[in-house]
């Protein structure tokens, strides 16, 4: 990059790499190849490193302030003695208590609509997010030092600017790592932990990518294509040279036309589903009478690919990536790729885990692979007062986010005695219906076997490195259940807390013992949801 005044240079593991200031460090890591990324959006903590002596600070989420020493992170974390002389512990009972009509955690584009809703009517209002700047995956925002502006970046700026408007509370930078019965919720910042006790509390914390459990998906170099779109679109830093996207979904074709577009070659994107043809015309139909912006901006996209030369493989899925120098890729057709990135999005799993802390009760939707939780129609769950909106409910697209957020949002207004706004109530009521239905139909166009990990060397649990070869010899004894392979295995016990790996056991009790897979299938929802330091739960204050 060029040299600006906002340039400094960090110390990598005893090795200078320039960098510039507001980026976060995976974006200054990754041109020069120090250090993986998977995600990119802070739940697989794979990137952790340790920043001037302060062990576990997620790269992706942390922003460069100034020319800082970062070290690779330790495993396990090297913790340095608590000293307590002069002080007194403060435990989690003890923290301070705010008390909000209305809290909300996620600050996509639900999150905003109902936030923002809650406010204009009078509430106090507190909206939690852990991302330096508002807008979720939908709406991600440019970085302080990356100027990109699409349709989506200024459909989020407008709803970020509403916030502001209606006097939304924001914290920003800030981990909701507990929820508890009832309504409470502890939050940390970078300053302080808090225990939030609302009157009514709003969950948006959306979804994230499914991967694919293949020989070599944990290589550096083979991430997640919203990790790639949140490197460009944030700061500007393209994954590599020579690209290949594998996956499910349009999201795929989206951001390799995003990345071409910047000057990227992407060698083809390989999607899982079938080419669309003479079946699939109820499905197409039903998409323009819901959506048909959305359909004509899918078929551009595909148009796109074709001028530029992209081929777009159907029916065909990563099997396998192995390292020789540069990234090989090989496809299950056996077709084979040399290339610096490697990007998958097989769907999305929902970010449920406080909602199942909180006991709010789930279904499985085997279409989806995934659990959704049962809501009325005000996206009031099972628990009162408790409303879940967008992905992390089961995935439904950012519109339809969009459009409970303003219900859920009216509804918290009117149980706490005020007036929602009756005709933008009406019209999310509509747009909602008809964003669903397109949804079930462009799934249907997108329908896809969910593979199970089937090759022995193949990594179930990317945290605990534990192959399918030793969940099989786990399931070989006896029969035991998800819990019982975890003691057996420590798949799950890491850091991304079971998020990648419990939706592929479950599927492999199911297939190989034919257990139903349900809400209980899956690991069992734990404290803290995201791994946050003892030092954040127990504070240490001067008598």
């Amino acid at each position: 990059m060029d040299a600006t005044s906002s340039d400094v240079t960090l110390d990598v593991n005893g090795a200078p790499v320039r960098a510039r200031l507001g980026d976060t460090l995976a974006a200054a890591l990754w041109p020069a190849r120090v250090h993986g990324l998977f995600c990119g959006m802070g739940v697989c903590n794979e990137c952790l490193v340790t920043v001037d002596g302060q062990e576990s600070k997620r790269a992706c989420m942390t922003k460069v302030t100034g020319p800082h020493r970062i070290e690779r992170q330790s495993v396990p974390v090297r913790l340095p003695p608590l000293s307590t002389e002069g002080a007194a512990p403060i435990l989690v009972d003890d923290l301070e208590v705010r008390t909000p009509d209305l809290l909300v955690i996620g600050g996509g584009a639900g999150g905003m609509n109902a936030a923002a809703i809650a406010a204009e009517a009078g509430l106090k209002v507190v909206l939690v997010d852990e991302r330096a700047k508002l807008g979720g995956q939908f709406f991600k925002q440019p970085g302080d030092n990356h100027a990109y502006s699409d349709s989506q970046t200024e459909g989020g700026r407008a709803r970020i600017e509403r916030v502001h408007r209606a006097g939304v509370e924001v914290i920003s930078g800030a981990e909701a790592w507990g929820a508890f019965a009832p309504l409470t919720v502890g939050v940390t910042t970078a300053a302080e932990s808090l225990l939030f006790k609302p009157r009514r509390l709003i969950v948006a914390t959306g979804a994230y990518e499914r991967g694919l459990a293949v020989p070599g998906w944990t290589l550096p170099g083979v991430m997640t294509t919203g990790a790639a779109q949140t490197l460009f679109k944030t700061d500007g830093v393209l994954p590599g040279k020579r690209i290949l996207v594998c996956g499910n979904g349009p999201l795929n074709l989206q951001v390799a036309l995003e990345l071409a577009r910047a000057g990227a070659e992407v060698a083809a994107v390989v999607e899982a589903a079938s080419k669309p043809g003479l079946a699939h015309a109820a499905a197409l139909m039903s998409m323009a009478a819901n959506g048909l912006d959305l359909l004509a901006s899918g078929m551009s996209m595909v148009a796109e690919l074709k001028r530029r030369g992209i081929p777009l493989l159907h029916g065909d899925r990563l099997a396998r990536v192995d390292q020789e120098g540069a990234l090989a890729a090989t496809l299950a057709s056996g077709k084979r790729f040399t290339v610096d990135a490697v990007l998958m999005g097989y769907g999305f799993l929902p970010s449920n885990e406080l909602l199942r802390a909180l006991g709010c009760r789930h279904e499985y939707d085997a279409a989806r692979d995934q659990l959704v939780t049962l809501r009325d129609e005000t996206c009031e769950t099972s628990v009162p007062g408790v409303h879940a909106i967008g992905d992390c409910c089961g995935l439904g697209g950012a519109k339809a986010a969009a459009d409970e957020g303003v219900i859920a949002g009216a509804a918290v207004v009117r149980a706490l005695g005020g007036t929602p706004p009756p005709v933008e109530l009406a019209a999310a009521r509509v747009s909602l219906q008809r964003s669903r239905r397109f949804q079930r139909a462009l799934w249907q166009v997108f329908a896809a076997s969910r593979p199970l990990p089937s090759q022995p060397d193949a990594i179930v649990c990317r945290c605990e490195q534990v192959t399918l070869g030793a969940v099989t010899v786990a399931l070989a004894d006896g029969d035991p259940d998800i819990g019982e392979v975890k003691r057996r295995t420590r798949l799950g016990m890491g850091r991304c807390q079971g998020r990648y790996c419990a939706s592929a056991l479950a599927g492999l009790l199911g297939d190989r013992q034919g257990r139903i897979v349900d809400e209980l299938a899956f690991f069992a929802p734990r404290v803290p949801a995201k791994p946050v330091s003892i030092g954040d739960l127990v504070r240490v204050a001067k008598r």
